[in-house]
């Protein structure tokens, strides 16, 4: 009887410890700053893939949760808890190409893009004159870029015979009596003063070459460039004021965050980065960036200390403003039929597209511009940087390649050099990027909007070469996706991911054609898309291990939409708005 009493007391406490131990494990955790549940999370984490809860304590991610249950455990008393009611997470989007010093321009300034009538000019001017100080010049516009081939157009109706619209200035000189408007058409050819501009710079009575004179014998308000009334015109144009300039700052910053974006990749400029830091120390910075000046700056960094992660002010590590790659330029655009290929442009038998000279020599310009180019990598090498190089054409795009190659044969190690664009690239040279360890960096709502001109300017056999996601990514190539926001003078390119996205999916124009998209083999998958957008871009930036993906550690980084991008139809990605954008574990955006 005593030994069955000790075995029974035995079985007793060993119970009691076992229930002591489950309900120990099931007690409340330190309790979390941020707790995200009822989540659709595609956390991009290939073992972990989706989840369903989120734990963020302080800047961190602090737990991947698979039951709400799991992360209630760490809701305290000054925890703030967001039932996303079955909405999607993604990692933080980080744009890799944007040109953030204009992108406030055409939020604040003119922007005319897609205006070819006086209704539309009208409307823009006005919508600008309200925003405006008195006094405050209108500048730039870029109008008609839109007429020849309409926006969203798949490139199947032309206006051959269309006569090109142009403006007077009697078409806004009632709207702008204290705003002096100097504005240029999108490919520079003429531009439009009205009376106020006039004015200021002594033009009103005409008598100077380069102004059009109208049927009335009085100024048209049309200047043509390179002559002595545009040389006037252009040292009267008072600059734009400090204030202004962060207003176009603020402007962009907030556009960033209600597209759930969390940092950008600038092609910086000095001035800029001055704005960034007088951002960042008045609290106003609400996205990480990651700065690529000109690749021509290599030495100059180098002698003021900075390199590849450094505040541009501190000059220590900082994970919100900091150095990047430096932007070189291999050739031009295909907007212009600058960027450079092995054969003419199709619509310009004479034309191959243009070098973007790093000198001023133009003989041999192919061996003086490499190796300019050779030089200026090893320059910015030597101060710590890597090279991001634009590259459009097939020939501009397999220079960049050799060259590179050249390099790795000297043993540099490639990791983080990137093609930007990679536009229309050759059969032979998608297998060259996963060889050389080379990112394609690449900007997909280029094809929802160049598609309209590619097959006229370079056939439809090139144009299979034309934004070829599929291919590099068969060949193991790595994509990183930038948005190129706000586009070139011959374009305007949306930034808010659900374009982009849409465009790398369904290869369509925003109006829905062609039927089955444009060349469809070149279609990706919406997770191949997200990954592009995250966790490549946070590799491309060395910082893979602390960010772009959705797992415990890192850095809490977080977008969240209003639809499952991996379930709904194609066309209904384009409805797809931001609810969130989290940085560092602050809520910067909320939709109300």
């Amino acid at each position: 009887m005593k030994k069955s009493g000790k075995f029974a007391f035995g079985l007793i406490f060993t119970g009691v410890f076992i229930l002591s131990f489950l309900n120990s494990s099931c007690m409340k955790k330190p309790p979390a700053d941020l707790v995200l549940l009822n989540g659709a999370i595609f956390t991009v984490d290939a073992d972990n893939p989706m989840a369903r809860a989120l734990v963020i304590t302080g800047n961190k991610i602090t737990k991947v949760c698979t039951k709400d249950s799991e992360a209630e455990r760490y809701v305290g008393d000054e925890t703030r808890v967001i039932d996303l009611g079955g909405t999607f997470v993604t990692p933080g989007i980080i744009d890799g190409h944007v040109h953030f010093n204009m992108a406030g321009g055409l939020i604040n300034d003119a922007n005319l893009m897609t205006v070819s009538g006086e209704k539309g000019l009208r409307e823009e001017i006005r919508r600008v004159v309200d925003i405006l100080d008195d006094g405050e010049w209108i500048t730039r516009g870029l109008w008609g870029a839109y007429e020849q081939w309409a926006f969203a157009d798949a490139g199947e109706e032309k206006s051959e015979n269309k006569k090109t619209w142009r403006p007077n200035r009697s078409m806004i000189d009632e709207l702008t009596p204290n705003n002096p408007c100097f504005l240029c058409r999108f490919d520079y050819r003429e531009w439009l003063a009205n009376t106020a501009a006039l004015n200021a710079a002594g033009l009103e009575k005409g008598g100077v070459k380069g102004l059009e004179i109208g049927s009335d014998g009085k100024p048209t308000g049309i200047i043509f460039p390179q002559s002595p009334a545009f040389d006037r015109m252009s040292k009267t144009i008072k600059p734009k004021s400090h204030k202004r300039l962060l207003d176009e700052n603020r402007a962009a910053l907030r556009a960033l965050r209600e597209a759930g974006i969390v940092e950008i990749h600038d092609i910086a400029r000095p001035d800029q980065t001055q704005r960034f830091i007088e951002l960042q120390e008045s609290g106003e910075l609400t996205c990480r960036v990651w700065l690529r000046p000109d690749l021509s700056r290599g030495a100059e960094l180098k002698k003021k200390g900075l390199t590849i992660g450094l505040h541009p002010k501190t000059k220590e590590k900082d994970m919100w403003l900091r150095y990047g790659a430096l932007k070189g330029y291999i050739d031009g655009i295909m907007g212009t039929h600058g960027a450079l290929f092995f054969k003419p442009y199709d619509d310009q038998p004479d034309n191959y597209g243009h070098w973007r000279r790093h000198t001023s020599d133009d003989r041999e310009r192919k061996v003086r511009n490499m190796e300019k180019m050779y030089s200026l990598i090893k320059v910015g090498l030597g101060a710590g940087f890597v090279p991001n190089v634009h590259a459009i054409g097939t020939r501009g795009v397999a220079e960049m390649l050799d060259l590179y190659e050249r390099l790795k044969n000297e043993g540099v190690d490639l990791k983080g050099f990137r093609v930007i664009h990679a536009q229309v690239i050759r059969p032979q040279d998608f297998p060259r990027f996963k060889a050389l360890n080379v990112i394609a960096e690449v900007n997909p709502y280029h094809i929802s909007d160049d598609m309209r001109w590619m097959e006229e300017r370079i056939g439809h056999e090139r144009c299979k070469g034309a934004y070829a996601f599929k291919s590099l990514l068969d060949n193991g190539a790595m994509l990183s996706f930038g948005s190129d926001w706000p586009g070139t003078s011959a374009a305007l390119y949306h930034m808010h991911p659900k374009y982009l996205i849409y465009a790398a999916v369904a290869r369509k124009t925003l109006n829905g054609t062609p039927e089955g998209g444009w060349f469809p083999e070149q279609r990706i998958s919406v997770e191949e898309a997200i990954r592009a957008y995250t966790i490549n871009n946070a590799n491309a930036t060395f910082e893979g291990d602390v960010r772009g993906s959705l797992e415990e550690g890192k850095l809490a980084d977080i977008s969240v939409f209003d639809r499952n991008l991996l379930e709904i139809p194609e066309d209904e990605i384009l409805k797809t708005e931001a609810l969130y954008t989290i940085i560092d574990g602050k809520v910067v955006f909320e939709k109300k």
